[in-house]
């Protein structure tokens, strides 16, 4: 799996990548948790209600997602 560019790291160089469905929904997971880690780290306190909801609502985004798609959770 490509690294996320919101996560910091740059893919700015590479060519762009398709993802299937499954990866894409992967990324969206592991940059909600980034969100969340940073979240929880205290990072930007002023952004901190609205980030948090952010956060929600990827989270039921991703759910729905694994819903229609018919795959289980990891």
């Amino acid at each position: 799996m490509g690294p996320s560019s919101v996560n910091g790291d740059s893919a700015q160089d590479a060519a762009p990548e398709q993802l299937s469905t499954p990866e894409l929904l992967e990324q969206l997971r592991s940059d909600r948790l980034w969100l969340l880690q940073q979240i929880d780290a205290g990072r930007w306190p002023d952004l901190r209600l609205d980030l948090a909801a952010l956060e929600r609502e990827l989270g039921q985004l991703l759910e729905q997602a694994q819903e229609r798609l018919g795959s289980p959770q990891p």
